[in-house]
């Protein structure tokens, strides 16, 4: 489990969470944008000269509000963004898009998260380097301010108001070398959950799903999990009474914490290491 210092989200700039898969690097970088208080005005769409650019985005976006009179149509109020990109990122994805039929630019997905948290999952799966990659984000996480270019060449700067994570399975050191990694100011290392840490989240999920939770089951799960060498991951209370909740579906019974449900379950998710 990692603990994500407060100050870190408070300086608005790079957070590097590394750890093994299935940690919790992404629940944690969403979990992120709720920590970022109120919430934002975003345009629709800003104009350069000739230039459109739509920045509201409904798969990115949620009104808080439905419009009425009262309100400034330019303007929408949201909840803080949280944009998620992984391996298919590439550094054109970084840049304004622009559309020959209808003429329109499409704002980048850091633009698009403004005001709220911007996670590169995956990061080092990229086409694009890490290194080029990191360099994308050194003039913005310096200046707080982005440069993109328009379809006729034209530069604009923008403001750079958002919380950039980076979440990957691989080491740091293996990705980019020291110099790099300074640009990123905090580094947090998710590691996987304890058998006390497993339990809660086995408890959390089970109350999100309206599952009675008996503290036996986590231990029922850990000890199937240590006889077959496999190490406890965050994501499993989930994936597990997922796994749980179609057995019973099948065999027409209540979703209970029962050892047979809980070892058919594991039977059907876990693979021997």
């Amino acid at each position: 489990m990692a603990f994500v210092p407060r100050p870190s989200v408070n300086s608005g700039r790079s957070i590097f969470l590394f750890g093994p898969p299935g940690t919790g690097k992404s629940s944690i970088a969403e979990t992120l944008a709720t920590m970022l208080r109120g919430s934002i005005v975003l345009p629709y769409a800003i104009l350069v000269g000739q230039q459109l650019i739509r920045v509201f985005d409904p798969s990115r976006h949620r009104p808080l509000v439905a419009l009425d009179a009262r309100f400034d149509r330019r303007w929408v109020p949201v909840a803080r963004p949280f944009v998620e990109v992984g391996g298919e990122l590439t550094l054109e994805d970084l840049d304004l898009t622009f559309d020959e039929n209808s003429k329109v630019h499409e704002a980048p997905f850091q633009m698009k998260a403004s005001g709220g948290v911007l996670l590169i999952d995956d990061f080092g799966r990229q086409r694009a380097s890490p290194e080029m990659l990191l360099n994308r984000w050194i003039v913005p996480l310096d200046r707080d301010v982005d440069f993109l270019t328009l379809s006729d060449g034209r530069k604009i700067e923008v403001p750079f108001d958002v919380l950039l994570v980076f979440a990957t399975n691989r080491t740091p050191s293996s990705l980019v070398d020291e110099a790099f990694l300074r640009r990123i100011q905090y580094k947090i290392e998710v590691k996987p959950p304890t058998e006390q840490e497993f339990s809660e989240i086995l408890r959390r999920v089970c109350e999100t799903q309206k599952i009675t939770f008996y503290p036996k089951a986590a231990e029922w799960i850990a000890a199937y999990a240590r006889e077959r060498n496999i190490p406890l991951r965050s994501c499993h209370p989930r994936d597990l009474m997922q796994h749980l909740g179609a057995a019973s579906r099948f065999l027409l019974k209540p979703a209970e914490l029962t050892p047979e449900l809980v070892e058919l379950a594991c039977e059907t998710y876990f693979v021997p290491i």
